[in-house]
This record gives C-alpha cells, sequence and structure tokens, in this order.
C-alpha cells in the first residue's frame, strides 16, 4: 500500500478518538484475509536444518569451462569475458569485484 508522507498525520489525542465501532470493523477486515490451512500439508514442503539428507541425490550436469570465460581471481566464480574488468599481477578480476 502507498503511503503519502505529505499527508497531515494524526496526534495521539486523534487515534484516541477512533470510534469502538470503527476499530471493531478494522479488526473484522484484518481476519476476513485468514484461510484454514492443513498445518502438516503445509509443513511437507519445508525442510529443516540439520535434516538428513543422504537418501538424497543430485542431479547437476557440470560444463568445464569454456574458451571464452574466465575464472575471477577474488569471488573465484566462472565469469563470461564480457565481465572482465581487468587484470591484476596477471590474474583476472570481474567487474563485480573491482567495484
Amino acid at each position: 500500500m502507498a503511503t503519502d508522507y505529505d499527508a497531515p498525520r494524526k496526534t495521539d489525542d486523534e487515534l484516541n478518538e477512533d470510534s469502538i465501532e470503527e476499530l471493531k470493523a478494522r479488526r473484522v477486515d484484518k481476519s476476513s484475509g485468514n484461510v484454514d490451512v492443513d498445518e502438516a500439508e503445509h509443513a511437507e514442503g519445508f525442510e529443516l536444518p540439520g535434516a538428513d539428507l543422504s537418501g538424497e541425490e543430485l542431479s547437476v550436469r557440470v560444463l568445464p569451462r569454456q574458451a571464452d570465460e574466465f575464472t575471477c581471481s577474488k569471488c573465484f566464480l566462472v565469469h563470461h569475458r564480457s565481465q572482465l574488468a581487468k587484470e591484476v599481477g596477471g590474474m583476472p578480476v570481474c567487474t563485480e569485484c573491482a567495484a
């Protein structure tokens, strides 16, 4: 929701003057967005820290560094040659680490 910072703000006295009906209506509006969710079903998608993942296998194809790529000597990530900023002592540095 956008906030108009130029609009006059209510003082503490004005905040206390809100009618009980208006406050009840606000409370009902906030709770109307709640949806009944099965907690057990919702929790199945979460991984707990320290969970045993020894039975899981990863299938990732790793490609060797290509001719138009380099490994940054600062962050050790492989970047395309277009990201080469400079060389320090003969070692390539990417634009992110050079900044």
